[in-house]
């Protein structure tokens, strides 16, 4: 399989470099070049620049991220570039003018999210004529009396929140063909007569949060071809929508989640009779009868959301009995009756998903659950059940995720989960089990995600799980908030669950750990220890050497007070430490730390909390919730300062980790370390090898044939990527025998090959190098 990989990967680059040269790059440190697909991409994005790097730039770049810069203005482009995708989001610019984009024949689409943009010329694209989709949210718009925009070609216009109050009836005058409009966010108010009467190819509008108060009857009269229409979190008291919705006979998804709806007719959608997808939730509905507005033509009704909707009356017998195609249905937050509910959802044989999350419901009919041979999901968490009622979930073979907390329960039956091995994720946190029944969850083989949070548990016994039998996709487990038992030897979870990945231990009341606690699950990679009380002691975090794979740390709100580099000396991997909330002291660890995240991690940002400015404060810290620590003139390390005559230097204090760091007298803050890239390949075929005589339990391991095929790999890419080389240079020499020409240097030729046969690698030498 390896030296088929090697031949392959060899094989298209060979083809690649007939094909066609490789294309340039700029020559700006922070621009990245490289495929995707086969596409030539530019990024440029995050790195600072004021300008368009022109010099380099390939014509034939294929997409050019300039997102997140400081471009104020943007400068003509070369003549003949292809660009077909242009990203400059987040920057700085304040006008689009009618020769911006001039020559940009092949622009297909343009993100201009995020600037400061007030004016757009209505001819800034006339040199595009493909242009398909346009992105300007975010951006303070000015009032526009006149056509807003000129293409023929326009598809896609998203500009959401861009603080347009009103819209004239000439708005959309010259991009008649949008198929996808998003207004929302902006003051619209009232929706006036002609405004879409242009749009006549429109399929989907967005007009969420506009604070729309009235809707003209003859709004949506031309939009025959409308599929999907969202006015969520509006006020829409007064709107006649038998009127309004009328005209659109082809509607599909319509959204009016929080709108202050509090009636609505019997015909309210008389019209729209290919209505799949309906949200009324958080609507003051409490006259609803949800049989005369579902009527008998909403047959083709799949998604039905009525969470919040304050449901007064009890579900008629043919609530439902016109609505036998749902397969979606939310109910969640009605205080509603068992015994209706079981007849109402009888004729939803086809049902998928039900919510009855905090309905009230302290018990079920014995058939509820019988017909619901295809349910899939069921949350009926919040509701003060009883144990009992636990039993008539069997039937549910089907289940992939069940919901069951914080539901007043005390014991689960065995027998419960005894059919549903299809089950994917289980939630039972907030009852007080205390213990759980032998053998309870041994069928749930196919168990993903395990959540168990705040039941009062001292430990996980083994014997709930099927006996030596590894479960192979259980990969996150939520123990939060129980008050867990730490053995003095031995890991603290079965061995059924080696191939866990995500652990939390959250609010545990756990006050050490030992190095054998997690010997049996040293395949996590990502550990929830916040708000325990973990403390310095001799080989307090020696349990960090089991895991190492562990790329996430949650220590937040511990009783830590110092910490060195050397704790994390196997852990790799890790890229996200959090330690906010311990009681730190200030000394020459905190900058070990420091130097850690930058240098060897690369990133100062694996320190949650690092990143405020090192003038900040103890007020500052806490809204800003950055690393602390406690600063006493006596002991904490410190740079000589000159004080101001009359003021002294305060003895005891906290200061953030940056400012100290600043002021620490410690031996070389700025330690010269291997790229951490490098430490991580050099960690790679180090660790590697140490598996191979003592595996893991997991798929982590890699057996000595795995990495003598990978070897073999490796060595066949290189032998390619030196042919290559040659090949090229050969070829060049041939060709520009005539011309003057240098000799490509040893960098060229490398990047060349690399990125030839390596060539999904998003990565230029230049930045390697760098």
């Amino acid at each position: 399989m390896g030296l088929r990989l090697a031949f392959l990967l060899g094989l298209a680059a060979l083809l690649r470099a007939e094909l066609a040269e490789e294309p340039t790059c700029p020559e700006e440190d922070d621009c990245d070049c490289h495929y995707f697909r086969i596409n030539w991409v530019t990024d440029c994005s995050e790195s600072n620049l004021t300008y368009i790097p022109h010099d380099g730039l390939d014509l034939r770049v294929y997409e050019l991220n300039m997102n997140g810069n400081g471009l104020r203005d943007v400068d003509p482009f070369p003549e003949g570039i292809k660009l077909r995708s242009l990203k400059l989001a987040d920057n700085l610019l304040t006008h689009i003018k009618k020769d911006t984009f001039a020559g940009l024949q092949y622009l297909v689409d343009i993100d201009l999210s995020g600037n400061n943009i007030h004016t757009i010329d209505p001819e800034a694209f006339k040199d595009s004529p493909g242009l398909i989709k346009l992105e300007i949210q975010n951006n303070p718009l000015e009032l526009v009396g006149g056509p807003f925009l000129a293409s023929r070609s326009l598809l896609y216009l998203y500009m959401s929140d861009c603080h347009i109050s009103k819209l004239s009836p000439q708005f959309f005058a010259n991009i008649t063909t949008l198929h996808t409009l998003d207004l929302s966010g902006n003051p619209l108010r009232i929706l006036e007569p002609g405004i879409f009467d242009d749009l006549r190819s429109l399929e989907s509008l967005t007009l969420n949060r506009c604070n729309i108060t009235y809707i003209s009857n003859t709004a949506f009269i031309f939009l025959e071809h409308l599929k999907v229409l969202e006015l969520a979190e509006n006020n829409l008291k007064s709107v006649e929508w038998p009127i309004v919705l009328g005209p659109l006979g082809r509607l599909e998804h319509l959204d009016l989640r929080h709108s202050g709806i509090s009636n609505l007719p019997e015909n309210a959608f008389g019209n729209n009779t290919w209505l799949t997808r309906l949200i009324l939730a958080e609507n003051e509905l409490t006259d609803l009868d949800v049989a005369t507005t579902l009527g008998h033509n909403l047959i083709h009704l799949s998604e039905l959301d009525l969470s919040n909707c304050h449901l007064k009356g009890p579900l008629s017998e043919d609530a439902f009995a016109n609505a036998t195609n749902l397969k979606v249905l939310y109910l969640a937050g009605n205080h509603l009756s068992a015994a209706d509910l079981a007849v109402a959802l009888a004729p939803l044989v086809r049902l998928q998903v039900l919510s009855l999350r905090n309905c009230g419901l302290t018990r079920f009919p014995a058939n509820t659950f019988h017909r619901f041979t295809c349910l899939q999901e069921l949350d009926i968490s919040r509701n003060p059940l009883n144990g009992a009622f636990t039993a008539l979930l069997s039937p549910l073979e089907t289940l992939e995720h069940l919901n069951m907390g914080y539901s007043n329960l005390e014991h689960i039956s065995k027998n419960t989960f005894e059919r549903m091995t299809s089950l994917k994720t289980l939630i039972l946190s907030g009852n007080r089990l205390k213990s759980l029944e032998s053998g309870l969850f041994q069928n749930l083989t196919h168990l993903k995600t395990l959540e168990l949070n705040n039941c009062g548990l001292g430990r996980l016994n083994e014997t709930v799980f099927f006996d030596n039998y590894t479960y192979p996709d259980l990969e996150e487990l939520r123990l939060s908030g129980n008050p867990l038992e730490i053995p003095a030897s031995g890991s603290i979870l079965p061995h059924q669950l080696s191939r866990l990945r995500i652990l939390d231990l959250s609010n545990c009341n756990i006050t050490h750990l030992t190095q054998s606690t997690f010997q049996t699950s040293r395949n996590i990679t990502k550990l929830i220890l916040s708000g325990n009380k973990l403390s310095n002691s001799e080989d307090a975090l020696k349990f960090l050497e089991m895991l190492p794979f562990l790329e996430n740390l949650d220590m937040n709100n511990n009783s830590l007070s110092h910490i060195s580099p050397s704790v994390f000396g196997k852990n790799y991997e890790l890229m996200t430490l959090k330690l906010l909330g311990n009681p730190w002291k200030c000394d020459c660890n905190i900058a070990d730390m420091w130097d850690w995240a930058s240098q060897e991690k690369g990133e100062l940002g694996v320190l949650v909390g690092s990143t405020a400015s090192v003038g900040d404060g103890v007020s500052s810290s806490k809204k800003k919730r950055v690393l602390t620590c406690f600063y006493d003139i006596k002991t904490s390390p410190t740079k000589a300062k000159a004080t101001r005559p009359g003021r002294e230097l305060a003895t005891v204090a906290n200061k953030t980790w940056a400012r100290y760091v600043k002021e620490a007298d410690c031996p070389s803050t700025n330690k010269i370390h291997k790229p951490a890239k490098i430490v991580r390949e050099i960690r790679d075929v180090s660790s590697q090898s140490e598996f191979v005589k003592e595996p893991l339990h997991g798929d982590r391991a890699q057996p000595s044939w795995t990495l003598l095929i990978a070897g073999s790999a490796m060595l066949m890419m290189a032998v390619v990527a030196l042919f290559l080389t040659a090949s090229m240079f050969l070829k060049k020499k041939r060709t520009h025998t005539l011309i003057k020409a240098k000799t490509p240097s040893l960098d060229e030729d490398v990047d060349f090959a690399k990125r030839g046969v390596l060539n999904e690698k998003p990565r230029t030498l230049r930045r390697v190098v760098k």
